[in-house]
């Protein structure tokens, strides 16, 4: 797996020992290291995808021990009985002999099997899908190869042949045209019209400002998205400082707050200081009963009302007279 297959023109038969017919059984069996069974398989291989991976695969490991050579056909028989190929013969060559599979490559193989190629390269066993296979005139060109009990069948892999590439291409044409143009092929070597290669360019044009305008709104909305995170932690914060800011306030000015109690003290220290103190109850008094304090001398008395002008004089002289004792 170190060197690329080598090519069955460029190298002796690598089997020594006499080339004995084997039978299908005595294959699966095993044989021996310096005989190894030596299986063939054929086929044009034109854009070698994983469906020819697959079924060179199976062809190596129908054996325990097997050579598997590999005859890819060239460019003039393949153009003749099959069709124009995109891949010419030098690239499919190669190709195959990269292949880990492939111990040997045989250029230019033949259409149909002949028994004097199958004696030349000593090969025990051809392996193929087993649908017939009609060309060059033959319903089947394995036919020969069955009959002789060295055909072994192979299995196709679903969704994947060179047919199917080629119509994808042939689907997305104007796709890829377009690829190529814009990768710096000519219209010349695309064998693109002058009209089409106008539109194909002006196409790439707008493509690329939907780019750019799918650019600018994904940035616009990563732009909106961080804008949005950041004030709802701005406004995350706000709220804790809020409720920070009112639980202080009420500690300060609410109903039992440290304001009100202040405010209490201070008021209750203005009261005492000027409100007057009260007298003593051990201070001594001026002479006057304790049980009756005398009565100002303009204060009348409202429970007797004198019942004549006379007797309202005479109470005026008392009042005069008492007033000249006091003196």
């Amino acid at each position: 797996l170190t060197a690329p297959a080598p090519f069955a023109d460029e190298t002796s038969c690598q089997c020594q020992a006499p080339h004995e017919k084997l039978t299908i059984a005595q294959a699966r069996l095993g044989t021996p290291v310096d005989r190894p069974v030596r299986v063939y398989a054929d086929g044009i291989f034109d854009l070698f995808h994983a469906g020819h991976a697959r079924a060179l695969m199976q062809a190596k490991t129908l054996f325990p021990n097997s050579y598997l050579l590999v005859g890819v056909c060239s460019d003039d028989l393949t153009h003749k009985f099959k069709g124009f190929t995109v891949m010419n013969e030098t690239e499919r060559y190669e190709a195959l002999r990269h292949c880990r599979y492939v111990d040997e490559v045989i250029r230019d193989a033949p259409w149909t099997l002949t028994p004097e190629f199958l004696e030349k390269h000593k090969i025990d066993f051809v392996a193929h899908d087993d649908i017939p296979y009609s060309s060059a005139g033959s319903d089947d060109v394995y036919k020969h190869i069955k009959e002789a009990g060295m055909f072994v069948p192979t299995q196709r892999t679903e969704g994947i042949s060179t047919s199917d590439i080629i119509t994808r291409i042939v689907r997305d044409y104007d796709v890829y045209a377009r690829r190529n143009l814009q990768r710096g092929y000519t219209a010349k070597e695309l064998n693109v019209s002058f009209i089409n290669e106008k539109k194909y360019r002006f196409q790439n044009q707008v493509d690329k400002m939907k780019e750019k305008v799918k650019n600018v709104e994904e940035k616009s909305k990563e732009f909106v998205y961080k804008v949005e995170e950041k004030s709802h932690d701005l406004i995350q914060k706000w709220e804790e400082k809020s409720r920070e800011f009112i639980g202080n306030f009420l500690e300060l000015f609410g109903p039992d707050g440290a304001w009100k109690q202040m405010f209490q003290e201070r008021s209750g220290r203005m009261l005492q200081a000027f409100s007057p103190r009260q007298s003593p109850n051990s201070s001594p008094t001026r002479g006057r009963s304790p049980s009756r304090s005398p009565s100002p001398p303009w204060v009348i008395n409202k429970t007797s009302p004198p019942s004549s002008p006379k007797a309202a004089s005479a109470s005026l002289s008392s009042m005069s007279e008492g007033d000249e004792d006091e003196k």
